[in-house]
């Protein structure tokens, strides 16, 4: 895979900004009161400082520790396809993160529940892949085992 390592970054990068999204808007939206801007719970300037600094967090151990877990072994059958199911989870995972920033443009209340409810269940995918796709390209930097008679 030729961008494995920008692939496994913004999987880093999603993973904490799905699974406590409301936590990192509510941190973003402190720095901002703390500043002297006025935000809305849950509002969108809130959720894009909290994005902010949540990659400049990963940006920065990316730059100390030189690359993010897991590095896998591209010479092994199963590393194009763990990372192919990273890439699946950071789709699913992109789909529910850019869904605050847009459901305003929706004007059906049941298309707005119908598309929340997909966004969701992206979410969930989208873990899931990560964690199959993670423990697959683990597994592929792992020395082979011989099984001696």
């Amino acid at each position: 895979m030729r961008f494995s390592n920008i692939n496994v970054f913004v999987a880093w990068f999603l993973i904490p900004e799905t699974l406590i999204m409301g936590w990192l808007a509510a941190i973003g939206r402190v720095v901002l009161e703390l500043c002297g801007l006025a935000t809305t719970e849950e509002g969108v300037p809130g959720r894009l400082v909290g994005a902010i600094l949540l990659f400049a967090a990963i940006f920065f151990v990316n730059k100390v520790r030189g690359s993010l877990p897991p590095e896998g072994n591209p010479q092994v059958s199963s590393y194009k396809f763990g990372h192919k199911l990273v890439l699946l989870g950071n789709l699913l995972a992109i789909g529910l993160f850019l869904f605050p920033f847009t459901y305003q443009l929706v004007e059906s209340k049941l298309q707005l529940m119908l598309i929340s409810k997909f966004t969701i269940a992206f979410g969930y995918l989208a873990v899931g892949c990560w964690a199959i796709g993670f423990s697959i390209l683990y597994q592929s930097s792992q020395p082979a085992r011989t099984t001696a008679d």
